[in-house]
């Protein structure tokens, strides 16, 4: 039986799980709420590769994102920004989501699953 195990916990949330060769991320959120949407998704997307990192993996083997957007007029910068991150990369699949994100000021919240 494969082993289940899970990195960065508390009483209400797992950060990185990890099972059968595929690394499990929690939402990855910006440590600053203040800044725009740009300067929130690299702050995201920075979180993703240390979560990665620390799981035995990086971006080069991510199966699937889901991306939570707060206003969808701020779609083509986040875009850019992942565009950019992903560049060199064959990108994961993909699905992006208008929604309210727990913290009112964030802008942007990113699931992902990679391989390990």
């Amino acid at each position: 039986m494969n082993e289940i195990k899970k990195l960065d916990n508390n009483e209400t949330i797992t950060e990185i799980a990890i099972y059968n060769g595929v690394v499990y991320l929690a939402g990855q959120v910006p440590d600053d709420d203040s800044l725009d949407i740009v300067g929130q998704t690299r702050q995201v997307l920075a979180n993703i590769d240390k979560a990665l990192a620390k799981a035995g993996t990086d971006k080069s083997r991510l199966l699937t994102a889901q991306v939570f957007i707060k206003d969808l007029d701020d779609f083509d910068k986040f875009n850019d920004e992942y565009k950019a991150w992903i560049t060199g990369n064959t990108p994961p699949t993909r699905a992006t989501v208008q929604a309210n994100l727990v913290n009112p000021n964030w802008l942007v919240e990113i699931v992902v699953t990679a391989g390990v």
